[in-house]
């Protein structure tokens, strides 16, 4: 006799959806919106082989962007055998450069970053203003009679990796090594790490020789103020002053190519918002330039996860135990995608303006080259859409391809076409409107 109250079938669990692949790196978006309903702290097996904590939502986000129980320090990684060497910049332990900004805790986190300050300081960058727009306008004026270009190789690539080495004092001559050594970085930033170490390798070297020579004969450039720098008798030590130099060229250079890149994409792709942008510039208004900025980072942001992070003891974290060495991602792209916190979130609004956005980060280990990003990245689309007014797509969005890799987000082209320019003077207002930064 059949039961007259039978058992319902149990739900299906829902499925994982399927990260890293080359598919999840063109529009992860779909998978975090998932993982942040569904398993907001999630375990998972990384492409490398180490098992890591994924953090999705922003509320547990930010609070672990700020919590001392994770710890920055490699040290504290509990890693298993094969995961050995696999969680930091390919090549930093063996070059020593380790004692950078993004590998310690306090308190020489708090030593360090003090004495950076007083050589990476705002005024430094609102006076570096006029060589970021004098390098954009030289890098359009190389392309602007073709009518065509790659936004990422011909412009996005070279602008950061120029204006860093001029701030912090390669000679010009020098600087197409700083070129090489950082494209390798990003060619191989989803595939074999010896290509990378060995980059690294080769740009120890040179800063090794280059503090030795600006502690001869220092400057007025960043790594003569790094060696100047003292806090109560103190001085960086030439391992620390070359890891603080390597870690501002490698964290200082991709970030801004991808914001650049990220952010031209999104206002191709998104007309409307281009146009009110385009408009806003050609009234003298930089506020949406401002906003529009902040938005475009929040939207699709050239840093999808933090860099590592170590429980220093067991805590829980979103419902989720942590064990004592566990490895802990925050995924800044699903957390600044999170409707618990911004409305529509899944909408380009350059005039957005409750926009507390994790892309550069939260808490003591806030990016430190914000504001040279920011300046960067403003002049960089400003540029280009006063000086290339019909900017398009010369591909199908469907056939661009990003790079791999875990922390960055980024294309690997960008191709554009464009009525041929005619070279115009640069915009003296934008030099104003970044000197608050």
């Amino acid at each position: 006799m059949p039961d007259p109250h039978p058992t319902p079938p149990p739900t299906p669990k829902p499925q994982d959806p399927e990260l890293f692949t080359w598919e999840f790196a063109t529009d992860p978006y779909p998978a975090y919106a998932w993982l942040r309903e569904n398993s907001p702290v999630h375990r998972t097996t990384l492409p490398s082989g180490v098992e890591a904590w994924l953090v999705t939502r922003y509320a547990d986000a930010r609070h672990a962007l700020a919590d001392h129980r994770l710890s920055k320090n490699p040290a504290h990684h509990d890693e298993p055998a094969h995961a050995k060497g696999k969680t930091g910049i390919p090549g930093e332990r063996k070059a020593e450069l380790m004692t950078h900004l993004l590998n310690i805790d306090p308190p020489d986190h708090t030593r360090l970053r003090r004495l950076v300050s007083k050589a990476f300081t705002p005024r430094r960058v609102a006076e570096f203003a006029p060589r970021v727009q004098e390098l954009t306008d030289g890098l359009i004026d190389a392309f602007a009679a073709k009518g065509e270009a790659d936004l990422i190789h011909e412009f996005a690539f070279p602008l950061p990796i120029y204006a860093i080495c001029d701030l912090l004092g390669v000679p010009r001559e020098d600087q197409d090594d700083f070129r090489d050594w950082a494209g390798m970085m990003i060619r191989h930033g989803g595939g074999p790490r010896g290509g990378v170490a060995r980059s690294v390798k080769k740009m120890r070297g040179y800063l090794a020789e280059l503090i030795h020579r600006k502690r001869l004969d220092p400057g007025d450039d960043l790594i003569s103020g790094l060696i100047r720098a003292s806090d109560h008798g103190e001085h960086l030590t030439e391992n620390e002053a070359a890891a603080m130099a390597f870690i501002l060229l490698f964290a200082g250079f991709e970030t801004t190519v991808n914001l650049i890149g990220n952010g031209m994409y999104a206002l191709l792709t998104h007309p409307e918002q281009r146009a009110r942008l385009q408009q806003a510039l050609a009234e003298g208004d930089t506020g949406l330039l401002e906003t529009g900025v902040e938005e475009l980072l929040r939207f699709d942001g050239p840093v999808e996860l933090a860099t590592w992070r170590f429980a220093t003891e067991a805590l829980t974290l979103g419902g989720q135990d942590i064990a004592v060495g566990d490895p802990v991602l925050v995924v800044l792209a699903a957390a600044d995608r999170d409707p618990e916190r911004f409305d529509r979130p899944d909408t380009l609004d350059l005039s957005r303006r409750d926009n507390q956005h994790l892309g550069y980060g939260h808490g003591i280990h806030y990016c430190l080259g914000a504001p040279l990003a920011r300046l960067e990245g403003q002049t960089a689309l400003a540029t280009l859409l006063r000086r290339l007014p019909d900017l398009q797509l010369a591909a199908d969005p469907a056939d661009l391809r990003w790079r791999g890799g875990l922390i960055m987000r980024g294309l690997r082209t960008l191709p554009v076409k464009f009525t041929d320019a005619q070279e115009t003077a640069p915009d003296q207002h934008l030099s104003d409107g970044t000197s608050q930064l």
